[in-house]
Order: structure tokens, then C-alpha cells, then sequence
């Protein structure tokens, strides 16, 4: 059976995990662990291929986690869809579920036996007016080592896209209701989190509204086209990390997930330098593991004191005209 070696980018990182190409398959270990005595934590950032099949998405997902775990890492990331890719809007919305239901309280009891924190990112959630309307959120979940629910965002920019000769029509808000507000940075093992989901990367107000509030991480769990990530995905989550002087942590879905839709990969890590740390390449599931150096944060910003020169906010509208 082929087995392939994530992408370490243009940085060394530490260490990799080695993932058969078939998603459902067994992840073959990781090399080594990291060290204990290492002062820093560890981020485990995973790309996958979800599938309608709910069953076989937590068991390759609770794998990765469980391999993520033995190789050091106390925060583990998911990316967008990590519950369920369905191929249509039907079936989309039937194998939804609510906060309390399956899938969330078997990743809270995963969670809470491997004592390690959980970015899931993109959880199809029932909204709260599922039997009238039919309606879910996407839904970005922290929990922490205990098992515990610590705080829920939910996508504020959906992706209504129609890109001709691209092969991309996609219609989120369709079936999808959008998030009412932003959610305070997390504070988690690895420093304070960030949250948001795919599409929002595009949004710089939200990363640095993010920033604003003591965000150290930003994270973007997606499922990008192939034709948008290859056009832009790096490039905006460099940028993101370049403007705000963050780490970003993007886990991604790669390949196909049926006949209809398929995604880009390149589950990225980037420094406050903008510089990739690590990056799963396009082709296999996996991940990357990585020390969080949180002095090279403040280094970043000490050495080159952006927040402190950016105006007040009424400065950058002071040209008038529409919001």
C-alpha cells in the first residue's frame, strides 16, 4: 500500500505523521515524540477526506487524534466538514445534528480520555429552529482536556460562489444560517486562540477584531476548491499571519469527497513572520506537528511594533462614503 510523507513546506518542522492515501486506512506512527522536556507545547494541525460516511470520518479523525496524542501534542486541529462532506443539500442537512448529539459527545469523551484539547472545525450544527426551518450552522467547537464544551463559533461568512470555467458554484447560505457575532480568543495550552472557519479567512477585519481581543493563534479550518486554493489559499493565510503578527494554524480536507466536490489540502502552519512551518501537500491525509513558540510572537512584535503604529479605527473610515 502506498504510503506518503506530508510536505514540510519551505521550514524544517520537527516531526510528521505518516498516513496511508486511502482515508479510511490506518495511520502508520508517528517517528518520533516530541521531546518532554521541550519548553513549548505542541499543535497537532490534521488534513483528511470526509466522506458522507459519518462512522468512518470519527474513526480516521479519532485515529489521527490518538496519533497526534502519542507524538506530544496537547491541542489537536480539525478542519471544516471533519463531522461529514454530504453530496447534496439533502443530504446535507439530514445527517446534521445538534450540539448534544453523537458526534460532539463522542469527540468530548475522546477529548477527555487522551487529556488533550479539540479544534473542530465546521460542525454541521442544527440551527435552533431545525423544525421549522430546516436550517444548520457551521459550527467551529473547542473543547478542552476534560471534555468540556468551551466555546462555539459560528461561520459568519458563508461561501456563495459562482465561478465560471472554474468548476466552483457553491451556495452556503442556501442552507446555512450565519453567525451573529465573533467569539473571544480561547485561552488554551497553547496560547490564545482565535476562531474562525474557511471563507472568513478572506476577511481581514475579523483576524485583526481577533487581535484586538489578545489573540496569539488564528485558525481557519476549511475545505477550499481546488481552483480557490490554488489561486489564494497560502497566500491568505501568510497574509493573515503577516498583518496580525499570529501564528496561523489552517487544518484542511484534501481530495475527493464524492463524485461532485472535491478539496485543495495544503493543511498549512504559518509563524508570525508569515514564514510556513509546515504544510500536508495536496495529495494525502495526515499532519503536521509543531512547537508554539509564543516568544517568537512577541519577538515579531516587539521587533516590528505594527499594533502600536495602526490608527484608531474611526481613522480608516475617515474618507466617508459606505460602510
Amino acid at each position: 500500500m502506498f504510503v506518503l510523507r506530508c510536505s514540510l513546506g519551505r521550514t524544517p518542522v520537527k516531526h510528521l505523521l505518516d498516513c496511508h492515501s486511502s482515508w479510511g486506512s490506518s495511520c502508520i506512527g508517528v517517528h518520533q515524540r516530541m521531546s518532554s522536556s521541550s519548553p513549548h507545547p505542541v499543535a497537532a494541525v490534521c488534513q483528511v477526506t470526509a466522506t458522507p460516511d459519518k462512522e468512518a470520518n470519527f474513526t480516521a479523525c479519532k485515529r489521527l487524534v490518538e496519533a497526534a496524542k502519542e507524538g506530544g501534542a496537547s491541542m489537536v486541529f480539525l478542519p471544516e466538514g471533519f463531522d461529514y462532506i454530504g453530496s447534496s443539500r439533502e443530504e446535507t442537512l439530514n445527517l446534521s445534528e445538534r450540539l448534544t448529539g453523537d458526534i460532539i459527545s463522542r469527540y468530548t469523551l475522546l477529548a477527555k480520555k487522551l487529556s488533550v484539547w479539540l479544534s473542530l472545525g465546521g460542525f454541521h450544527e442544527r440551527g435552533h429552529d431545525w423544525e421549522t426551518d430546516r436550517r444548520i450552522y457551521n459550527s467551529h467547537i473547542i473543547i478542552n482536556e476534560k471534555g468540556d464544551i468551551v466555546s462555539v463559533y459560528r461561520k459568519s461568512h458563508l461561501f456563495d460562489v459562482e465561478l465560471p470555467g472554474r468548476g466552483v458554484s457553491l451556495k452556503e447560505s442556501a442552507f446555512t444560517i450565519p453567525g451573529s457575532s465573533l467569539i473571544p480568543p480561547v485561552q488554551t495550552p497553547i496560547g490564545k486562540v482565535g476562531l474562525g472557519i474557511c471563507y472568513d479567512l478572506r476577511f481581514p477585519e475579523l483576524s485583526l477584531a481577533l487581535l484586538r481581543q489578545g489573540a496569539e493563534i488564528l485558525t481557519y479550518p476549511s475545505a477550499f476548491t481546488v481552483a480557490t486554493g490554488a489561486a489564494h489559499w497560502e497566500v491568505l493565510l501568510r497574509a493573515r499571519a503577516i498583518e496580525t503578527q499570529c501564528f496561523v494554524l489552517a487544518a484542511a480536507q484534501v481530495g475527493s469527497h464524492h463524485e461532485k466536490r472535491s478539496s485543495y489540502g495544503h493543511a498549512l502552519a504559518v509563524d508570525p513572520w508569515g514564514v510556513v512551518m509546515g504544510d500536508c501537500g495536496g495529495e494525502n491525509t495526515g499532519m503536521v506537528l509543531l512547537e508554539i513558540d509564543l516568544e517568537k510572537l512577541r519577538d515579531t512584535q516587539r521587533n516590528m511594533p505594527v499594533q502600536q503604529h495602526r490608527r484608531d479605527t474611526s481613522f480608516y473610515y475617515s474618507l466617508g462614503g459606505k460602510d
